[in-house]
């Protein structure tokens, strides 16, 4: 069917609604009038249509806080959710996540090992048909988003390599639409968390920022550069865990010597912690890693999280005079080992960027905590919602 010019436009400006309450947050009529420039009865006019999809809701504005008449507040509706999924070595994960930003169910299976990628799509269909189970009736499921600790070519979500889980070329979307009948589509963990950090968390508001999540599949990173997500030509860019930081032989799962991903790792903090404390910490999950770094007074866990610093502050220095970057965003361990140590990771990076790069710099950890790759692997799923909604409801009535 030729779509007309009226509902290309009227297409467009649904999204661009939808869009903004979902991730800027609630507005009122009136400020959707002054964001999108469109007169207030066309406002009125599409903020009921989505209400109607079930996409929005409107209530009342505190009325003590206005002058005037009122405009109405449309905030995300409750109905419309995605799944999100993230495969580890020793884990799979499972959340539902609603339109409104809200992780609101999630399920961590624990692994011996890692799973080959038919292993993987099994485990995250059956927790997916458990969390669908406990979904309400009108609930709107617009599809799935997978976080991968890997390569993945994000056109059709092949996992290209994720080295941790030893998955080569496997087409892990397509793979896990077929288990369970939703439209999928897949991406680099990291990539992902430095989309929802600028959407949602510590970069809302920023156009240049570098993410770094450590876990245990390894470092990746994600960035951002004037508003836009960097993936470079096939969307594998961001790897730092593969840059080199020292002369050791010792080699990541790539087989390259000395990089970050072979200093720092999660493993070796779990050692020292259940060497020196001990703590038992498989399968623990980033915050209860950080708990137990900041409880700890060992000097060996202290040497070791001081000796993981230096070598992160030698990455996160090439990447700002390259990249010079307002916010650097850190999740997973890496999120631990500088809350344990706070004043050292700035001071370091410091001592090895230039000047200019560094003014104004700010280092932080995710401020969506452990959340961050739900969020960002939902949102994967719902961009088909926000660049169509009329379009995307209908399609998801039909989905199981």
């Amino acid at each position: 069917m030729q779509v007309s010019n009226h509902d290309d436009v009227r297409r467009r400006n649904l999204s661009a609604i939808l869009r903004h309450v979902h991730r800027a947050g609630a507005a009122s009529r009136s400020e959707l009038t002054r964001k999108t420039g469109l007169n207030r009865s066309t406002i009125a006019a599409l903020v009921a249509t989505l209400a109607e999809l079930g996409l929005v809701v409107e209530r009342e504005p505190d009325a003590s806080r206005t002058v005037g008449r009122p405009s109405p507040i449309v905030a995300a509706g409750r109905r419309p959710v995605a799944f999100a999924v993230n495969p580890e070595i020793d884990a799979v994960t499972v959340a539902v996540v609603g339109l409104d930003g809200d992780v609101r169910r999630s399920i961590r299976h624990l692994t011996e090992d890692s799973l080959s990628a038919e292993e993987g799509v099994a485990t995250a269909a059956t927790l997916i048909g458990q969390l669908r189970e406990e979904l309400d009736p009108d609930a709107i499921v617009v599809g799935a988003g997978i976080a991968v600790p890997g390569l993945v070519r994000t056109q059709d979500g092949l996992v290209r390599h994720a080295p941790h889980l030893r998955w080569v070329d496997e087409p892990l979307a397509e793979m896990l639409s077929n288990a369970t009948g939703y439209a999928v589509r897949a991406a680099n963990d990291a990539s992902l968390g430095a989309m929802a950090e600028r959407y949602f968390g510590a970069g809302r508001g920023l156009s240049d920022l570098i993410y770094l999540n450590g876990g245990s599949s390894g470092i990746g990173g994600g960035i951002i550069v004037g508003g836009q997500v960097v993936g470079g030509h096939a969307g594998y860019a961001g790897e730092f865990g593969h840059v080199r930081v020292s002369d050791d032989v010792t080699a990541d799962t790539a087989g390259i010597p000395g990089t970050l991903e072979a200093e720092v790792t999660r493993q070796r903090l779990l050692d020292v912690l259940h060497e020196h404390d001990g703590l038992d910490l498989h399968g623990a999950s980033p915050d209860e890693v950080e708990q137990a770094l900041l409880a700890s007074v060992s000097p060996a866990v202290r040497d070791e999280i001081a000796r993981q610093l230096g070598h992160l502050a030698v990455a996160l220095a090439g990447a700002v005079n390259v990249l010079n970057p307002q916010l650097v965003v850190l999740g997973g361990f890496l999120a631990a080992i500088h809350a344990a140590d706070p004043e050292r990771l700035p001071a370091a990076v410091g001592a090895l960027a230039l000047g200019p790069n560094r003014d104004g710099l700010q280092i932080s950890s995710a401020r969506l905590g452990s959340s961050i790759l739900m969020i960002g692997a939902a949102e994967l799923a719902f961009e088909a919602l926000l660049a169509d909604p009329a379009g995307r409801v209908a399609a998801s009535s039909g989905s199981r």
